[in-house]
């Protein structure tokens, strides 16, 4: 590793080179970087430490170290004595709707108990029974018994477990230093990202922008999602991710159209899966003060059985489903909350002092009259004490503790809740290395679209502890891992440097008369995506947002944004990148209409020629029922992607590319020996 100044317009810029830099500092981000260090170790190389280096915009921040649910689940090949589990069957389960490339898919599966018991390895408390199994749960879209949790902060276990590895084997951790720019050089198949331009938020004042460069050879993306673009989010405060930078340095994102959403709380952003639909609270809306409370979901079901059952089967049916909306099924509650938030401007809760209240005539809530699976279920866990709350501390204590955390006492206050947004399924396409199209950078966690149009719960956290590990054995392996000589590169740094500050300068200038403030183009760009770009689609007004949000982009960069002082700029600068990332995925929407795209995953598409949802649910701007057109399964055979190119008509190229398939290759032990011992096996 090497330190250099560079003096560049008049400023001092810090410049760090490293063999591989991690870029985040999640459970994903981290463990790449222990992995590398370990494989370096293995093939002798000295010092590897000092090789790699984790740079982030904030250590504590992140949707690993922040978020989670009621038992955050960790998908993984099955552990159970009893039920066998392959990787095939595991790699059909993630591309069973379409869009996942089946050698990722198949990567998940071989890799995900390697990646799994590193885990257990770490420190992360996962439980296991006196035998030493690790019994799973069904989760959604799980035909098996494949997840496991460490309970509500499995993810934070894991980040902190990680963390506490890589300083023992004495890896370097920037903080503060949210990404301004990459740096690229070449073109085509011989482009590289040769440097990363951060903001240094540890040395900005309110006369000095400050930045820091960073040099290496070869980068891991690991950033997470850009859950702050939209306006009902359970992401944690904070998540911008940098997909921005990414498409500008020109890494192809795929399957952008993909995302997860469900219900989750607003104060303290938390999903509400699992539990806490499984003991079946009371579930009522009021107006903006909380008073005039009315119990609208019986609108939508026709008895008190069916409402509480649909509310128990929530709880692992959590995202949002397009195919679970009619014939009273469990996503027509995320529906009813949709109508009664958005449509109707009132608020919605979560009652865990009372069970359901049904309509006049209707049967008291009973366990005993719950559907089989529900009350099976329930029996199975012994929860069948008085109230939703009692059956709650009894199934999963936990879950109480993590809001009483946060300030809310579940025993003696409603939680508040909204259809949020809650994962990226879509991202950068990447090979089974999970290597983008620009070598020598890989892409891991949710910044990697490798989850197609559904994946089972928890399949995320396995997919990044695998994607980490794939990534760091390719670098230890074929990738330079000493970083490029400063001096060989210090002309072509100083270049982009010199306009980068010049660019800052002229900016912050601007900023002084700018009409905009920050916050209200956050906002814009918010309440379009959550309008246009979130669960519920349709063709004429995607099309309409995407011109707006090419203008807003256009607006704010020519015009600026108001900035009273140099230490607002990397905010500033943050939501521009927030707005051409919000672009790319309205873009990737638009195309997907193009190629007559239906409802599928967690998203439906809104036509007037659809078939009715429910008839209480209507569309508040001609007040008719909300139609939608079912899933056109033609296209669960192609994969979107999108590349930055500010020439094009909506700023990106799309084009589609057809899922890999699962391999299947069978060889003899010698000849697979003969290939690991070449390095073909990184053949790609």
């Amino acid at each position: 590793m090497q330190r250099k100044i560079l003096k560049v317009d008049g400023r001092e810029i810090p410049v760090t080179t490293a063999g591989t830099i991690v870029v985040g500092a999640g459970a994903a981000g981290m463990n790449c970087a222990v992995q590398l260090v370990k494989f370096m170790r293995a093939r002798g190389v000295e010092d590897p430490s000092d090789k790699v280096l984790v740079v982030t915009a904030g250590l504590a921040l992140g949707a690993s170290r922040m978020s989670g649910s009621d038992k955050q689940t960790y998908y993984k090949m099955g552990t159970s004595p009893r039920t066998p589990d392959t990787a095939k069957d595991f790699a059909e389960t993630l591309t069973a709707f379409g869009c996942c490339h089946g050698d990722t898919a198949l990567v998940e599966g071989i890799c995900s108990l390697r990646g799994f018991y590193n885990l257990v390895e770490a420190g992360v408390p996962f439980p296991h029974e006196p035998f030493g199994s690790f019994i799973g749960y069904k989760t959604d879209h799980d035909p098996s018994e494949r997840a496991t949790s460490a309970g509500p902060k499995t993810s934070r276990f894991m980040s902190e477990c990680l963390q506490q590895e890589l300083l023992r084997l004495g890896v370097g951790i920037v903080d503060k230093h949210p990404i301004a720019r990459f740096i690229t050089q070449g073109e085509d198949e011989s482009k590289r990202i040769t440097a990363m331009v951060c903001f240094d938020l540890s040395r900005t004042t309110d006369d000095t922008v400050a930045l820091s460069v960073f040099v290496a050879d070869n980068w891991v993306l690991a950033a997470g999602g850009a859950g702050e673009i939209y306006e009902t989010t359970v992401y944690p405060p904070g998540q911008y991710g940098l997909h921005a930078p990414a498409l500008e340095a020109g890494l192809e994102a795929c399957n952008l159209t993909e995302s997860q959403f469900g219900l989750a709380s607003i104060k303290f952003r938390w999903n509400v899966s699992g539990t806490y639909m499984q003991v079946i609270p009371r579930i009522y809306s009021s107006d903006a003060e909380g008073g005039d409370q009315r119990e609208f979901l019986t609108e939508y079901f026709d008895d008190m059985a069916t409402m509480a059952t649909n509310i128990f089967l929530k709880g692992y049916q959590w995202p949002f489903d397009a195919q679970r909306i009619r014939g009273h099924r469990s996503s027509l509650i995320d529906m009813a909350v949709h109508q009664e938030t958005v449509v109707r401007g009132r608020r919605v809760w979560m009652d865990f002092l009372k069970n359901p209240v049904g309509a006049d005539g209707w049967d008291e809530f009973s366990i005993d009259a719950l559907g089989e699976e529900a009350r099976q279920y329930i029996e199975k866990t012994g929860a069948i004490q008085a109230t939703p709350i009692e059956r709650l501390k009894h199934m999963n204590p936990p879950a109480v503790e993590i809001y009483a955390e946060n300030g809310i006492d579940l025993a003696s206050e409603p939680l508040e809740i909204a259809v949020c947004a809650q994962h990226m399924n879509g991202g950068f396409a990447v090979d089974r290395w999970w290597q983008s199209n620009i070598r020598g950078t890989f892409v891991i966690g949710e910044m990697a679209g490798t989850h197609g149009v559904k994946r089972p719960g928890g399949s995320a956290l396995n997919a990044g502890q695998v994607g980490a590990m794939r990534a760091a054995e390719y670098i230890a392996n074929v990738s330079d891992l000493d970083g490029s000589d400063l001096a060989t590169v210090e002309d072509v740094l100083s270049e982009h440097i010199t306009a980068a500050v010049k660019c800052i300068a002229a900016i912050v200038e601007k900023g002084k008369n700018a009409s905009v403030s920050i916050d209200e183009a956050m906002s814009e760009i918010r309440r379009r995506m959550t309008r246009y770009g979130a669960q519920l689609r349709s063709r004429d007004a995607a099309a309409r947002a995407l011109l707006d949000a090419v203008a807003q982009l256009e607006r704010i960069t020519s015009e600026g944004l108001k900035i009273e002082s140099a230490r607002k700029f990397p905010q500033a600068a943050l939501v521009v990148q927030q707005c051409l990332a919000h672009v790319a995925i309205l873009k990737a929407i638009c195309g997907m209409f193009d190629r007559g795209a239906g409802s599928r995953g967690s998203h439906c598409i809104l036509d007037s020629d659809g078939v009715e949802m429910h008839p209480k649910l209507t569309d508040p701007a001609g007040g008719r029922p909300y139609r939608f057109l079912p899933e056109n399964e033609t296209l669960r055979d192609e994969i979107l992607c999108v590349k930055y190119n500010p020439d094009a008509n909506g700023l990106f190229d799309v084009r589609v590319v057809s899922p890999r398939p699962i391999p299947d290759r069978e060889i003899a032990f010698e000849p697979a020996w003969a290939e690991y011992r070449e390095g073909k096996i990184y053949d790609v």
